[in-house]
């Protein structure tokens, strides 16, 4: 029929292009995705979290779905948990605001 190494480079080249896909781009997403939820899973009051909008804020409550969120003094929203894009541990230290030069 044809010769077997043009089959090889048919089938092989994008099987091959396909392996180096996902270890490059598919996988590692995987990894921070299930990094992202596993923080999400451990939040605690007291814990500074950043949501997706770009709001900071302290958790004073955590509930199933949502999380009660202190975004400044004496004002508190509920927030779902899915919006929540970076937690920051209760010891994790301010940056400052002078720049060192």
């Amino acid at each position: 029929m044809g010769d077997p190494n043009s089959l090889i480079q048919l089938i092989g080249l994008p099987l091959g292009l396909f392996v180096l896909f996902y270890f490059l781009m598919i996988r590692p997403q995987q990894q921070r995705m299930k990094q992202h939820q596993a923080s999400i899973a451990a939040i605690k009051r007291g814990d500074t979290v950043v949501l997706s909008s770009g709001i900071i804020g302290k958790v004073v409550r955590v509930e199933d779905a949502e999380v009660g969120l202190e975004i400044a003094t004496g004002v508190t929203v509920k927030v779902r948990k899915a919006m929540i894009s970076e937690v920051q541990a209760r010891g994790t230290p301010a940056p400052a605001n002078d720049a060192k030069v």
